[in-house]
């Protein structure tokens, strides 16, 4: 490790990055906690460099599609079109309401979003501009009525019929997990057959619609499609909670592939090229689930699926760890954020072994390192923190068995971290100072 790892003590350090990610059109950029300033600041360097030097035109977020196009509109100048009054920031990332907020609405998205806003203002061409979009499938009622919403202004008609599809939610639809649960056990008629009919009606006059408007209706119709596209795996991700996480996991990240596929359609319309795209997502989103034990148990992730759709050098699967520090995350779903004390890595772990190198913070390619691979598929612990962090029973929550070597492309580890600032923290949250680490003083 020690031979291989390229220390990171500036900012053109992470030329070794630029390097390694080559000619591939799909990076994935991991996180080993939702809650690590390190993680948020390294990846937002390595984006803004992917936007200026390679060629990339988006960012694809962890997060919900109708919240990213608040953001989105804003980056690109179309406050208007949203009826956004409030055209700054803090305004753009304020659809993010629901639980976690604290991993969109923090002071480090703040910088990359204004910074997306002030790249984006030198482009005049909106087809040109960079855009920042969601992965994620949660907003079944938000989607649904952003559906709704746009139909109505191009074809009344079939919004009228999006209505009366959509009603088969009912007022379940505010609270989708009771709509799963009711569904699965009987207790009422699913609504999956009416999700599907809306999206293929939507999406057979898809090419209609694009027509209005120029580049921003073609992106318009391409926004809406997408939404009746969350309302369908919605549907189908809040039935499978309740017949076990696996399944539920499955769809959840198959709908992430599909988002990044689409999305690369669209935006590779513009240019002769594929789309290049950036995404930011969790370690177990993006980290090759097939080297994994939760692959071994059934699972397949976003990562797993972007190596299998577009092949090794097509795609860059890099990954975030840390031993120690502290973390913003909740006790428990719901809960207020906190900010916690992260443990030393076990022994037995990656993290430990990586802290033994004593080189502080520091990149470690591995694709292609044959003598480091062969160490790296060795099965060790490793630790992934979500948005509730347990550290009285850290191994059982947190902790799995991998293969390194064939998990990520290259690894960024970070020693000791600290807790990212929430824009929304609650009062009695206490926050820990710890000494400034690389790259958080840029």
């Amino acid at each position: 490790m020690r031979t291989e790892a390229v220390v990171l003590r500036a900012e053109r350090d992470y030329d070794a990055v630029l390097s390694l990610v080559g000619n591939a059109s799909v990076v994935l950029l991991g996180e080993a906690t939702h809650g690590t300033h390190e993680f948020y600041r390294a990846r937002t360097v390595i984006t803004r460099r992917l936007l200026m030097e390679k060629g990339f035109c988006a960012v694809l977020v962890e997060c919900d599609w109708p919240d990213a196009l608040r953001v989105n509109r804003f980056i690109q100048g179309r406050n208007d079109d949203a009826g956004m009054r409030d055209a700054t920031a803090d305004g753009a990332l304020g659809g993010f309401l629901r639980f976690p907020r604290w991993m969109w609405r923090n002071a480090d998205v703040i910088n990359l979003v204004d910074w997306l806003h002030e790249f984006n203002a030198g482009i005049p061409e909106l087809e040109n501009k960079s855009g920042f979009f969601g992965l994620d499938l949660y907003s079944l009622r938000s989607s649904m009525d952003a559906v709704i919403r746009y139909l109505s202004r191009v074809d009344p008609e079939a919004a009228k019929r999006a209505r009366a599809r959509y009603a088969c939610f009912d007022h379940l639809a505010e609270d989708p997990q009771r709509y799963g649960y009711a569904t699965t056990f009987g207790m009422r008629k699913d609504c999956e057959l009416e999700v599907m009919r809306q999206l293929m009606g939507l999406s057979a006059n898809i090419e209609r619609y694009a027509q209005r408007g120029g580049v921003a209706g073609a992106d318009d119709a391409f926004y809406a499609e997408q939404n009746a596209r969350v309302a369908q795996n919605a549907e189908a991700y809040y039935r499978a909670m309740f017949q076990g996480r696996d399944e539920s996991w499955n769809v959840r990240d198959t709908h992430m592939a599909d988002t990044l596929d689409a999305l690369r359609r669209h935006l590779g319309k513009r240019g002769k090229a594929p789309a290049k795209i950036v995404v930011w997502a969790h370690n177990s989103h993006i980290g090759d689930a097939r080297a994994t034990e939760m692959g071994q148990h059934g699972q397949i992730n976003l990562g797993q699926l972007v190596r299998e759709r577009y092949g090794d050098q097509d795609t860059f699967l890099l990954g975030f760890t840390t031993h120690s520090g502290t973390v913003t995350a909740a006790s428990d779903w719901e809960s207020p954020s906190e900010t916690k004390t992260v443990q030393p890595a076990r022994s037995d772990s990656f993290e430990n072994l990586l802290h033994d190198t004593r080189l502080g913070n520091f990149l470690l390619p591995i694709r292609g390192r044959k003598k480091l691979l062969a160490r790296l598929h060795e099965r060790r612990l490793e630790r992934a923190i979500g948005v509730v962090y347990l550290p009285e029973s850290e191994r059982l929550s947190h902790y799995f068995h991998a293969d390194l070597g064939n998990q990520f492309d290259a690894l960024i580890h970070f020693d000791q971290t600290r807790a990212v600032k929430p824009l929304d923290a609650p009062a009695s949250m206490e926050h820990i100072e710890l000494p400034e680490t690389y790259p958080s003083g840029m």
